[in-house]
């Protein structure tokens, strides 16, 4: 069924980072790294991987200098490259401590001007709701956890997760899939709310997610396409093994 032949065999070509769970990991043991595994398994492809770290200009180093045939885990969005239909939506959520009982769903809440409030740093900029914050005068409590960590630096986006349960910071704001996950290990219950409004002052917070490949490559795509609808049910269940946060 592949339409890939590399040598003289069926192979999909995958890139993936290294080291970001719950996406990838070299060991395999990501939400991404199941798909495609799943994925190879109904084109009767040899899964073979391509590891790079997602720092910068992902696409541009990996899919499109030719390293691999696909991306997993895209931003429907993105225009770098052409994107199978979306297999799940998430968005960004609050995460405090249960116990806390702060119960906060809305970037408009009052309460957020007083609260220390954790956000991931993706290379040097603050995440999408720090900007949004910004604009409601809400900087001086903002702190901001590295989403890359130093090198070698195993989970670096837990660290964000892990200070809401330490009570390093009162509330966090994090792309969902990062926090149902790490949730899932914490030792104290964390409440985990999507963000609303999802769309606040142009800066979006909801996402569909696809995986892509080179433009042109549209016969691959709708294979892609073909799995994902089929296997539905079975990505349903992944998502939910990881924790995800779906929206509709």
């Amino acid at each position: 069924m592949a339409t890939l032949v590399h040598g003289a065999e069926n192979v999909l070509r995958v890139c993936a980072d290294p080291n970001n769970m719950p996406f990838s990991n070299q060991r395999q043991e990501g939400l991404e790294n199941k798909l495609a595994k799943l994925v190879a398994e109904q084109m009767g492809a040899k899964l073979e991987y391509t590891w790079w770290s997602e720092r910068g200009s992902l696409a541009k180093n990996t899919l499109n200098a030719g390293r691999c045939d696909v991306l997993m885990g895209v931003p429907t969005s993105l225009d770098e490259v052409t994107v199978t239909e979306p297999y799940y939506r998430s968005t960004y959520v609050f995460v405090s401590r249960r116990d806390r009982d702060l119960r906060i769903t809305s970037l408009a809440d009052s309460r957020l001007s007083d609260l220390k409030i954790g956000i991931h740093v993706v290379g040097e900029d603050l995440a999408p709701p720090a900007y949004a914050l910004a604009r409601c005068g809400v900087t001086r409590n903002v702190v901001g956890f590295s989403l890359f960590g130093a090198y070698g630096e195993e989970n670096p986006p837990r660290k964000l997760v892990d200070a809401v349960e330490r009570g390093d910071v009162d509330v966090a704001i994090v792309w969902g899939p990062f926090a149902g996950f790490f949730a899932q290990s914490a030792n104290a219950p964390l409440e985990i709310t999507p963000v609303a409004p999802p769309l606040f002052f142009g800066v979006p917070f909801t996402y569909d997610i696809s995986m892509g490949v080179r433009k042109g490559n549209d016969a691959l795509k709708d294979e892609l396409n073909s799995v994902v609808e089929r296997e539905s049910a079975a990505i349903q269940k992944l998502l939910a093994r990881y924790g995800v946060p779906e929206v509709h």
